[in-house]
């Protein structure tokens, strides 16, 4: 029996990368997964999204583990597919015990060189999307007494970074959204954190490497500097660390945020 044995957890941005790795992690430890993700590719930025063969595929290697999967194709940006995914998730599974706001859009370019079109499409996604999301989980939440969220921020999330001001404002955003969530939950035994990466070798990293017309490696070590002789981190390390957070082990941990940036930081 694995730690989340019969808990249910809803994971946005679940198709491929960091999602993906949780969702089969928590899955292998007897999670019910709630996977939502868009299954399409969209304008901006212009790398390559998930599919919704990426979702078949989320579904069956879940089944494989012998755990039970809800993938919905959805946008977190449109509040009936939201609503829609976490009805039928509480149908299916009684509950949600766990959210991993995990969607998420990065891209580069100067603050006063953006467009309205790329500075609302970063805020609509990582943040609105983000607190969509929460606002149809936590009354299932409520009505249990019990739950954690975590929003996948990022260490630009807790400082600046040139080229990135309307993803590192985004990311900001969620600090304060998950502090006042939790404050507000508290007496429903809810907990609400922020996890902060450096970056993560993801298909995301490749698509901005893309962008630039560089390679995933130069892109991390650009962006990033980190202390330790990595240019990023795996999403395995972003995997351990929600599942701690989402444990009884972290029963006290609320409000807070979890960094786990190879000593970018600190620099």
């Amino acid at each position: 029996m694995g730690n989340f044995e019969n808990k249910t957890v809803f994971i946005t941005g679940a198709a491929k990368g960091q999602g993906r790795a949780v969702a089969l992690a928590l899955a292998a430890e007897g999670a019910n997964i709630i996977g939502f993700d868009l299954g399409e590719k969209i304008p901006y930025p212009a790398y390559n999204r998930s599919s919704n063969e990426d979702l078949e595929k989320l579904k069956e290697d879940i089944e494989a583990l012998g755990a039970k999967a809800l993938i919905y194709a959805g946008d977190v940006r449109r509040a009936e597919d939201v609503k829609e995914a976490v009805e039928r998730g509480v149908q299916e599974f009684g509950g949600i015990d766990v959210l991993f706001s995990n969607a998420g859009i990065a891209a580069y370019g100067y603050s006063w060189e953006l467009s309205e079109y790329e500075w609302d499409t970063m805020f609509n996604i990582n943040i609105r999307g983000g607190w969509l999301v929460s606002k149809y989980v936590i009354p299932h939440m409520i009505e249990k007494r019990k739950g954690v969220i975590i929003y996948n921020s990022s260490v630009a999330g807790l400082r600046g970074f040139g080229r990135m001001s309307h993803y590192s404002a985004s990311k900001h955003a969620l600090v304060g959204l998950a502090k006042s969530q939790a404050i507000e939950l508290a007496p429903y035994d809810i907990r609400v954190l922020t996890i902060h990466p450096t970056g993560v070798n993801t298909p995301m990293n490749d698509g901005l490497a893309e962008l630039e017309g560089t390679t995933p490696t130069e892109i991390a070590e650009r962006s990033a500097g980190n202390l330790l002789k990595t240019p990023w981190i795996e999403t395995e390390d972003v995997v351990e660390a929600v599942k701690y957070l989402a444990s009884d082990r972290a029963r006290y941990v609320t409000g807070s945020q979890f960094v786990l940036d190879a000593g970018l930081l600190t620099r």
